[in-house]
């Protein structure tokens, strides 16, 4: 292995996909990955969208949580004794937390040393594994544990990955970021729709089944994509990391990342709580009897994909008009402002359909909207904060950055945990009302990081 592989520069001369257009206008490398990345996601929202659900509706019910292993001593010595909703809550968001929180040490291994290839590999196969455990009751936290792990050393670096297909210049980084995201959200459609009807109609476990499976093939299909991705970055065998890692421009820019991430963590609370609280409400109060036949509610998640997808391709088709018709759009922060007007305004929706509820049940008309309006937030807001963590990054460390970059959704997930536990004892209309609050603490964030601080992310870098 040359040093130029253990220390991967995205160099014209070097990366032979840089001219390749070939995916719709992008590198082929980029389908891979996005594909890639689809079979991994629909694997993970099939558990997410499941996770709540299988809890409160049957793993934690009296007469079944005592076959789960060390699943009541963790209830009693970590949980204080919470029992039902409120314990499903908490034990999601320190579930979904730690899924976010391995990404870091994910990029540590792959960025010192095994390479982000032989790293994602190895997650991949873990996360199959424990997909495939959860079809064995007793092994639920082990399943747990593994799907931890696994996302860990899978998730910072197939997004490095896409990053490193593009130069630090090239206007298509942003954008191919949100196609990245497309494919997310067409796994996300269909992961309720198989494996969340799988799993309320036919049996929990063909759910969680079927979604090893799939990671499975995506797994499959990493490893045939070889010759289309960027160089490894694995490191010769005796060659110490570079100590040259860090160049003077580096240090603020990095600082302003850091700052940016209790912010993000603020600002994604209303969507991390769809998998939560949200589907509770869902199956309790939404009125989903259609023609005398209910739909499992696990098809709201499905729901909000299709609207994230719909409008994360329309919110990418409009700013690629934008630039096209004026030469230039707003950069990452601007976009960011956007998508937290969007989303406060989706946080509304569900206050009013809670405050208008009356004695029936919910009509969809107000969560379809909230889900709409949370949508064009989200597009301006997750794909375009990733790409910005990667432009940013120092070529070296990307991984370690991306995986830094997940930190926001750990504190967002913990936060989640805790809050949607206020569900069951909480006025709804106020429950909704606190979540309207933190997209706008995000809001007035991203305004005065841009105002203060944007300048710096937008300084040229020294290689």
């Amino acid at each position: 292995m040359t040093a130029a592989e253990a220390t991967p520069q995205i160099d014209p001369e070097t990366v032979a996909s840089r001219d390749d257009r070939a995916f719709l206008g992008h590198p082929k490398g980029l389908g891979f990955l996005a594909f890639v990345e689809g079979c991994e996601r629909f694997s993970y929202y099939s558990m997410q969208t499941l996770l709540v659900l299988y809890m409160t509706k049957y793993l934690l019910l009296p007469e079944n949580i005592g076959n789960v292993i060390g699943l009541q001593a963790l209830q009693e010595s970590w949980y204080g004794g919470l029992e039902g909703q409120p314990f499903a809550s908490r034990l999601f968001g320190d579930y979904t937390g730690l899924v976010y929180l391995t990404p870091i040490l994910g990029g540590i291994i792959a960025d010192r040393w095994l390479g982000r290839r032989v790293t994602l590999v190895l997650g991949g196969a873990v996360m199959a594994l424990g997909h495939l455990l959860m079809a064995f009751e007793s092994a639920f936290l082990f399943a747990l544990l593994a799907l931890v792990v696994g996302v860990g050393l899978f998730k910072g670096n197939i997004a490095s990955q896409v990053g490193e297909l593009y130069s630090t210049k090239d206007l298509r980084r942003a954008t191919a970021f949100q196609i990245f995201y497309i494919a997310i959200q067409l796994s996300v459609i269909a992961a309720p729709l198989v494996s969340g009807t799988l799993g309320e109609k036919v049996g929990w476990h063909y759910g969680f089944g079927c979604a090893g499976l799939v990671m499975v093939a995506g797994l499959l299909l990493y490893i045939y994509a070889k010759p289309w991705l960027p160089a490894d970055n694995r490191p010769a065998k005796g060659a110490k990391a570079p100590a040259d890692r860090l160049h003077k421009t580096d240090v603020p820019r990095l600082l302003v990342l850091l700052l940016l991430i209790p912010v993000l963590a603020v600002a994604l609370l209303v969507n991390q709580e769809i998998f939560n609280a949200y589907l509770v409400w869902a199956d309790e109060q939404f009125q989903l009897t259609f023609f005398g036949t209910t739909v499992p509610t696990s098809w709201m998640i499905t729901v909000d994909a299709t609207a994230s997808f719909t409008l994360l391709v329309a919110v990418t088709a409009f700013w690629k008009w934008y630039a096209d018709k004026y030469g230039s759009e707003p950069d990452e922060l601007g976009k960011m402002i956007i998508g937290s007007v969007f989303t406060i305004a989706g946080a509304l929706c569900l206050v009013m359909a809670a405050a208008t509820q009356g004695d029936g049940k919910i009509g969809l008309f107000w969560p379809v909207m909230f889900h709409i309006l949370n949508s064009i937030g989200f597009g301006h807001t997750l794909p375009v904060s990733l790409a910005l963590f990667t432009k940013v990054a120092p070529r070296a460390l990307t991984g370690t950055v991306v995986g830094i970059y997940y930190l926001a959704f750990v504190g967002a997930n913990m936060v989640v945990g805790t809050v949607g536990g206020w569900y069951s004892t909480m006025d709804t209309v106020q429950f909704w009302l606190l979540h309207v609050g933190a997209a706008t603490v995000g809001l007035v964030a991203f305004v005065l990081l841009k105002v203060t601080l944007g300048k710096v992310l937008n300084t040229p870098q020294d290689v």
